[in-house]
């Protein structure tokens, strides 16, 4: 398994790393992705491990609570060998200070993780979304004091807007407080609003791609056909309305393309759409799922192996989109790009 820096920082990660999203199973939206207890998980991250996969990512609203607990367990004995990471700032209640990254929410929610995931630190810390209620500085504040608390390594964000990143990043520098390294985004064949303000800004600023749902939510793992109905028992029934809408014609046109590199490289579908995210600029590591030991041994194999220069240009072309303003005038834009092109990893 290759690894790569994660963004500007001198920490290694896996260019794969595990979602222990499926861990747990409880409530309605960040609960029915899969319900792996203990043992279950136990043997999922063994087979991660021996893949070379050492980061699990999860956050404290997964399960209410139950993803971080059963990841901790499955880990139990062998904290030196993983990186974890964690996610906070979506509600976890009612209250008035259950949700957003308060200095009071944050310092709470840091010590119920830890406790949930039987460990004195994480190793990285991701607020989930930008909240637009407290000072950035009460936020990078209490970030900072954390850090040097012990309670964390390194810090970055989820879901955020450039705006919110270079406003975060310039306080940061300003007072002396760590930076962000990390920006986990929403990036697929079917997803690709990440290039257009995000992977130039993580190129330049220093933020690394960890990239969540890479398989466009569900949309690319292999089920779904031009003219065939949505398989029965397939979570997109469910859960379609709660992911990032996809046009239909786009999606079968990267699926038909999907399918003719499938049957010239002989891999499966799901991994043509993780090899080609990997070989993305800024992309430090592509979160995977696995709601069973199958499906785990597939995406793991989506490395040791690479698409062609004329395998992605393909895949290019069937997934791109007209860009919003200002990026669509000319394609200046993606004419720098091309002159200053974004490093991968660093």
């Amino acid at each position: 398994m290759d690894t790569r820096f994660l963004g500007r920082s001198g920490l290694k990660v896996p260019v794969l790393s595990f979602g222990a999203g499926t861990f747990g199973g409880s409530g309605p939206l960040f609960g029915n992705w899969g319900t792996s207890d203990a043992t279950e998980a136990r043997r999922l991250v063994d087979i991660c491990l021996e893949a070379g996969v050492n980061l699990f990512d999860t956050a404290d609203v997964y399960s209410n609570g139950a993803s971080e607990e059963v990841l901790g367990a499955a880990i139990k004995g062998r904290r030196d060998a993983v990186l974890i990471s964690t996610k906070t700032g979506l509600p976890m209640g009612d209250g008035p200070n259950d949700a957003g990254t308060s200095r009071l929410r944050l310092i709470r929610a840091v010590d119920d993780a830890l406790k949930r995931l039987g460990t004195d630190y994480i190793d990285l810390l991701q607020l989930h979304a930008f909240d637009a209620g407290t000072p950035v500085e009460e936020v990078l504040a209490t970030l900072d004091a954390l850090v040097r608390a012990g309670k964390i390594r390194y810090v970055g964000v989820s879901n955020f807007a450039g705006w919110q990143i270079m406003k975060s990043l310039a306080v940061a520098e300003a007072h002396g407080w760590p930076r962000y390294v990390a920006h986990q985004v929403y990036y697929s064949l079917v997803g690709r609003d990440y290039e257009w303000d995000l992977m130039p800004l993580g190129a330049d600023q220093g933020l690394g791609a960890l990239v969540w749902s890479p398989l466009g939510w569900g949309r690319l793992t292999g089920k779904i056909r031009r003219g065939t109905p949505l398989p029965e028992g397939s979570r997109l029934h469910g859960t379609a309305q709660f992911g990032p809408p996809v046009d239909e014609e786009r999606l079968y046109r990267v699926i038909d393309v999907l399918d003719e590199l499938a049957e010239e490289t002989g891999k499966a579908v799901p991994q043509i759409a993780l090899n080609w995210l990997i070989q993305r600029p800024t992309v430090s590591s592509v979160i995977i799922g696995a709601r069973n030991e199958a499906q785990l041994r597939q995406n793991l194999d989506a490395v040791g192996w690479a698409l062609t220069p004329d395998q992605i240009a393909r895949l290019d072309t069937a997934s791109t989109v007209m860009p919003p303003y200002p990026h669509f005038p000319y394609r200046i834009q993606e004419g720098f790009a091309r002159r200053n092109p974004p490093i991968v990893g660093r």
